[in-house]
């Protein structure tokens, strides 16, 4: 298990001229996509526990949120033809001769997340799901049939995680998450759940564009609808009027008024793949919610994989835990970069681990070595936790 740890010779984020973050929130197609995913994983986790006590072979991680079509108007709408996610992937179908649920555990994880994060779209009508799901490979397979032994990492992939995050970073997560808190919406409740938000910061000005369609019931006409986009705008404003940065807010750009319905971001179940956009599993956030243009990243989708072999899936989120445990230990240090990769059929416990930090002047890597190692040898030391942990959904992946 190699640990490599250097000081790294670059500007923090935060103090760079530019800066590039995205998120796309809980009701964005590949939101939901990647959701809907991590919602079968986790499920399947429970079911294998249950009737076999172990997580078998299983990745979940392609997939495809089809749009779907509706009729809509000022104060009208009507779905048409409903949203449909085809999941194509592999999972374990008996262990023992016996038959596992797989097919009815992933319908029935789909509806029940449907029902808590989209309101406004009916689980097994408005959104079906088609499976493909078949058994994997034998030697894939062949991984998890001694659990009390290593498990071996069923992918040759790393991935690399960062801390802590600059401030356009948290204005951006908590920009959607204002936006789409229950709070909110009580009082916006003809708001959509499909949050975009977008910051570009040039010096201490970040412009953010926010993505929110209004539903077209709640909405009676062009005025109407204009009207409630100066509300929450005025309501951003008022809850990050204290933002460590100068903020100028856009809201639905595309609005082009005189336009009717062609130019008013509108909805009937809250989420654009109503009609407009699918969504893929891997397209949108990482592991930690954010889309960050200046952060190293890794290719890996963490939602849907394995929690167990499946090192994309354990670094991508180990990496960031890491990097957040570091700083806290060392917060001297500006910045801290976690990268974490393994070979196919190597021990999915035993990393190979690089940490570069950004050190303040007046601090050298011999002042802050030890303790790096102490807190990476120790979380590593604990990657079983970790890994049932990750598996019982204790980390959020997208």
């Amino acid at each position: 298990m190699a640990i490599v740890i250097e000081a790294l010779q670059d500007a923090p984020v935060a103090r760079r001229r530019t800066e590039l973050v995205e998120r796309k929130g809980i009701g964005h197609p590949d939101t939901v996509c990647d959701c809907l995913v991590e919602a079968i994983s986790l499920a399947l986790n429970r079911m294998y526990l249950a009737r076999v006590g172990a997580i078998p072979h299983y990745n979940i991680d392609k997939a495809l949120l089809a749009a779907g079509q509706c009729a809509k108007g000022f104060g009208w709408g009507e779905q048409t033809k409903p949203m449909e996610l085809v999941v194509g992937d592999r999972a374990t179908f008996e262990v023992a001769g016996a038959q596992l649920p797989v097919e009815e555990t992933a319908r029935t994880a789909v509806d029940e997340w449907v029902a808590a994060h989209l309101p406004h779209v009916e689980p097994g009508k408005g959104l079906r799901t088609r499976s493909l799901l078949l058994p994997g490979s034998a030697e894939l397979r062949g991984i998890f049939e001694a659990q009390d032994a290593e498990i071996a990492s069923n992918d040759t992939c790393g991935a690399c995680g960062y801390a802590p995050l600059s401030p356009t970073e948290r204005l951006v997560l908590d920009v959607e998450d204002f936006l789409n808190d229950a709070a909110f919406k009580a009082s916006f409740p003809d708001t959509g759940q499909d949050v975009k938000v977008f910051a570009v910061r040039e010096g201490d000005g970040v412009e953010v564009t926010v993505a929110m369609p209004l539903l077209a019931t709640c909405t009676v006409s062009e005025r109407a609808y204009f009207a409630r986009k100066e509300e929450i705008l005025a309501a951003l404003a008022h809850r990050f009027g204290q933002a460590p940065l100068s903020v100028a807010w856009s809201l639905n750009s595309l609005d082009r008024p005189g336009r009717g319905i062609e130019g008013a971001y509108l909805t009937l179940t809250g989420t654009s793949a109503e009609d407009a956009d699918s969504g893929q599993v891997g397209r949108g956030n990482r592991a930690n919610g954010l889309i960050a243009f200046s952060r190293p990243t890794g290719g890996e989708a963490a939602a849907g994989k394995n929690p167990v072999a499946h090192a994309g899936k354990v670094y991508s989120v180990l990496s960031h835990r890491l990097a957040r445990l570091i700083h806290e230990g060392c917060p001297e240090l500006l910045e801290v970069y976690v990268t974490l990769a393994a070979r196919i059929g190597q021990p999915v416990d035993r990393p190979w681990t690089g940490v570069q930090a950004i050190l303040p002047a007046g601090i050298g890597l011999p002042e802050v070595e030890a303790a790096i190692r102490e807190v990476v040898e120790a979380e590593l030391g604990r990657m079983a936790a970790f890994r049932a942990e990750l598996a019982r959904g204790d980390y959020a992946v997208c």
